[in-house]
């Protein structure tokens, strides 16, 4: 996992569905995406999805689609074979990855397919979270607003697309001024699950691993996450912790002389003194 964030071509995608619960039935009924490099657009894909079943009124509410217009729409069959061709070779981006995920791979599943294991797939919403500590809420349109775009959310996947696409961009920006530009740190912060990552994460287990068992310090690069500033300093490590669903690295920070806990996943570089 190696190079600049802009050398690498990612796929922002959304979806739209019949519900909330793929595992219960729910369906796609949408889905969209636009590949980038950088700041240029590569490629757009759109299409509505015929689920082969009724859309809830709640759903109904939020997307407006009716079953008049996905009645001659293409079904599963047809549309997921084409997406995943147009994706081939690029990192996947969302924005609630999790949510969306969900429903790609339930899609998948039923066709009998996947996605490849080496996929990478970044939230942009954990991005929002990172970067923008404090916010009283983590809503696309809410985050957007507050990062000076004015775009209105339509909640059609095209143009919720679109409007990720722009605060993606404005979070890239962020993360340049960070001094967070390589392809290795951006997804140790923000992509869901893969070997990838375990490969990163291992890789920083036997560095700070081999800290406590020589009885020196590290020289770390944090990101904070209260309040997402990047740091320097050393660390006299004293153990390796795992709480509510975070591994931190626990030891006396010279920098600010006192315990602390460094999150494993906010450290962008270690080395021992």
């Amino acid at each position: 996992m190696t190079g600049q964030i802009d050398e690498v071509e990612f796929t922002i995608f959304d979806t739209e569905t019949t519900g909330l619960e793929p595992e219960s039935g729910d369906r796609m009924v949408e889905i969209a995406a636009i590949r980038i490099r950088g700041e240029k657009k590569l490629a757009t894909f759109q299409s509505l999805v015929n689920p082969k079943r009724p859309i809830s009124e709640a759903a109904f509410l939020v997307n407006h689609i009716t079953p008049e217009m996905l009645q001659d729409a293409p079904s599963r069959e047809k549309v997921l074979p084409d997406f995943l061709k147009f994706i081939e070779g690029s990192h996947l981006c969302s924005y609630n990855a999790g949510f969306d995920l969900g429903f790609l791979n339930q899609e998948l599943k039923l066709l009998g397919t996947s996605l490849k294991e080496d996929i990478l797939v970044v939230d942009i919403l954990r991005m929002a979270r990172r970067l923008l500590p404090g916010l009283e809420r983590y809503a696309l349109w809410f985050v957007a607003e507050k990062l000076g775009i004015k775009t209105q959310q339509e909640h059609r996947a095209l143009s919720d697309v679109g409007l990720t696409l722009s605060v993606f961009n404005r979070l890239k920006e962020i993360l340049k001024a960070k001094g967070i530009v390589d392809l290795m740190n951006f997804s140790s912060l923000f992509a869901l699950s893969s070997q990838s990552l375990a490969d990163i994460h291992n890789q920083k287990m036997a560095k700070i691993q081999e800290a406590l068992d020589l009885g020196v310090k590290l020289k770390i690069k944090y990101l904070s996450g209260s309040s997402a500033q990047v740091t320097e300093r050393e660390v006299i490590p004293k153990e390796i912790r795992k709480e509510r669903g975070h591994i931190y690295l626990v030891g006396h920070c010279c920098l600010r002389n006192e315990e602390r806990n460094f999150r494993t996943d906010g450290i962008l570089h270690l080395e021992i003194v």
